[in-house]
């Protein structure tokens, strides 16, 4: 059995809304949201599998780009476990694009909650948006979700604007998802008195399946080889039309289906801790580095949240760690922060500083051009 796939224009997330709502209930087409003002239908299949009701588009942060296929079930139960988690239903407010899988979520939990999402104004996110946001919500338990660049946007703001400061501290609950939140960021939206919740997950999972390093809903953590893996009903049912990533993501063990992620981590007393990408591992001067360890404590330096390490060329070690930036930190003084921590080679070699970091459209930083900008002329 099939059903057609809508390709839906995102310029109108409460059109996004009603058309959600129509694939989740099997009353309408599976829909597969794009930004842009455009609408290329010829690039998506017209047809999928009856169960699909959500595809969602994804580069990743590396890689050729995905579709991920999830199922109605899939999307309800992790707006069933996200508000469990939460504590109940509430109002949101949408500050994420909708054709990812964060800003999806914000419909369906929205559709769950029986509440109507209240979309910032379009533009460059600001107090002004927000604040004009928040006036138009009419529910007193509200929730939002950020990327940790989002939300460094706004502390910096708000330490300077007590009416932003006040409307996101009445707020019951913040999700900042996408990345690694840094430690720091994290206690400055503590001391405006904000309630953030740390998330982890993917368009894989339907979103955040883990709050604050435990699991929520039905979710399953595991650890193989050091790689995360995840269980639960949430899971997406393939990648259309690539059976061959398909078969290499998601696997099955005694009847349960996992997905693989691409992250290494630890569960201690049933927290998870994520440490870092599988493949970011280097090796400089024949010894290893992981660049996921670097980072944490590079972008716990003051300034440095929106730091990111990259492998660099060097003729001598053959790679290195380099820290691409909009700030300009001295860089012995970060060595020594990084050396103080981790061994004397998981330094970093030198400091690129950009007027402003490359992005994915999801927000999260785009490695794949940084590590170009890192090395001119490899």
């Amino acid at each position: 059995m099939t059903r057609p796939l809508a390709v839906v224009d995102t310029a109108d997330p409460l059109a996004c809304l009603a058309a959600l709502r129509d694939a989740l209930d099997g009353e309408g087409p599976a829909v597969l949201f794009r930004g842009g003002g455009v609408n290329p239908v010829h690039t998506a299949p017209l047809m999928v599998e009856k169960r699909i009701a959500l595809v969602v588009e994804t580069s990743g942060t590396t890689g050729r780009p995905k579709r991920v296929a999830l199922s109605a079930d899939a999307v309800l139960a992790s707006a069933a476990a996200s508000e469990s988690a939460l504590g109940g239903p509430g109002q949101w407010l949408l500050a994420l694009p909708v054709q990812y899988i964060a800003g999806s979520n914000v419909l369906a939990r929205s559709l769950a909650a029986g509440t109507t999402p209240m979309p910032v104004p379009p533009g460059r996110l600001s107090a002004e948006r927000v604040l004009e946001a928040v006036a138009a919500m009419d529910d007193p338990v509200r929730y939002t979700a950020l990327v940790p660049a989002q939300l460094s946007r706004l502390v910096d703001e708000a330490e300077a604007d007590d009416a932003l400061r006040r409307a996101l501290a009445g707020f019951s609950r913040i999700l900042v998802g996408g990345q690694a939140t840094p430690a720091p960021l994290v206690e400055r939206a503590t001391a405006l008195g904000w309630h953030l919740t740390r998330t982890y997950g993917s368009s894989e999972t339907c979103g955040g399946v883990v709050y604050d390093g435990r699991a929520i809903g039905q979710t399953e953590v595991r650890i193989i080889d050091g790689r995360v893996e995840l269980g639960g009903p949430t899971l997406a049912e393939y990648y259309l039309d690539d059976p061959e990533r398909t078969a290499a993501t998601f696997v099955e063990h005694d009847g349960a289906r996992w997905y693989r992620t691409d992250d290494a981590g630890e569960l201690v007393d049933g927290v998870l801790r994520v440490t870092g990408r599988i493949d970011d591992t280097i090796v400089t001067g024949g010894l290893k580095v992981r660049l996921g360890d670097v980072e944490r404590i590079v972008r716990e330096q003051p300034g440095l949240d929106d730091a990111v390490v990259v492998a660099g060329h060097h003729p001598e070690w053959g790679e290195v760690p380099v820290v691409v930036t909009t700030a300009r930190p001295e860089l012995d003084a970060l060595r020594r922060a990084v050396g103080a921590v981790l061994p004397p080679e998981a330094r970093p070699d030198r400091i690129v500083t950009l007027d402003a970091l490359p992005l994915l459209p999801s927000g999260k930083p785009d490695r794949l051009a940084l590590a170009r900008r890192a090395n001119p002329g490899h």
